[in-house]
This record gives C-alpha cells, structure tokens and sequence, in this order.
C-alpha cells in the first residue's frame, strides 16, 4: 500500500468517524435532550458543550481535516489517479465538519451558555443548531464516499 492509500484509508476512517459522532446527536441525543422541559434540556447541552471541548471529540475532529488535507497533498505531488477526490474529500471535510462547527454550531453553544434565560434561548437553539449539526453531518458522510472514491479510481 502506497502512502497515499494509507492516508486515504485513515482519513476516511476519520471523517466516516466524525460524520457519525455528529450524527448521533442528531439522531438521538438532540432527541432525548428535546424531551426534557427546557431549562433541564439548556443545562445538559450546557454541560455536553464543556465536556465536548476535551481530546476525544477535538482530536477526531482535527484528525477528520488534517488526514484528508495530508492524503490530498500526498496525493497531489505524487501524481495519484485519486488525488483529485482526496482533495475534494478534503475540501467538504474543511468547510463541512470544521467549517460549519466554527460558524454554525460553536457560536450556537456561546450563546447558550451565555444566556441570562438559558430555558428561553433553548426554544430557539434547538432547531438551528440541529441544522447546522445535520450538514456537518452529511459533510462526514460526503467526505468519507469521495475519500472512498479516491482509493477505487
């Protein structure tokens, strides 16, 4: 196996791992916190939002950009027939999985925990950040078949 298939391989791995992580919590755990009454459903996100920020979810979520990022680069220079959708698995896991957390749901979180009515905010936090998190979702999953496509062409 080329360093290229072996990068691939991983960062497949990677952004198939994360896109799933995420779509747990749109599957089930957004779920379950919606049916809890609002300020009891505010506090747990609350607490989910400061344990998230620890090695586990955070080196997974760095390993779903810097692989694909580092197979597509490999890829590249080295001529790979694949590089080209290691690269664009690298570009959707960029925008899709970092881009959006950065954008989307981590201002979400902010101001959540920085709300004087956290059981208020929380009506209105729900759907939005469950729209963002279903297209960081899908990205890992986008991400994860072009990375897949690369390996196969």
């Amino acid at each position: 196996m080329s360093a290229f298939e072996v990068l691939v391989v991983a960062a497949a791995v990677a952004t198939g791992l994360a896109g799933g992580v995420l779509y747990a919590f749109s599957a089930f755990v957004m779920a379950g916190l919606r049916r809890l009454d609002p300020g009891a459903g505010a506090a747990a996100m609350r607490s989910i939002n400061v344990t998230a920020v620890r090695p586990p979810l955070m080196l997974l979520l760095a390993a779903s950009v810097l692989l694909p990022a580092g197979a597509a680069v490999v890829g590249l220079v080295g001529g790979a027939d694949g590089a080209g959708w290691a690269l664009a698995g690298a570009v959707v896991a960029l925008v899709g999985i970092l881009g959006i957390t950065a954008v989307g749901n981590v201002p979400l979180n902010d101001r959540l925990d920085a709300a004087t009515d956290p059981a208020a905010e929380w009506l209105t936090f729900v759907p939005r950040w469950l729209a963002w998190n279903h297209a960081r979702t899908a990205a890992g999953a986008v991400a994860t078949a072009l990375l897949a496509v690369a390996l196969v062409v």
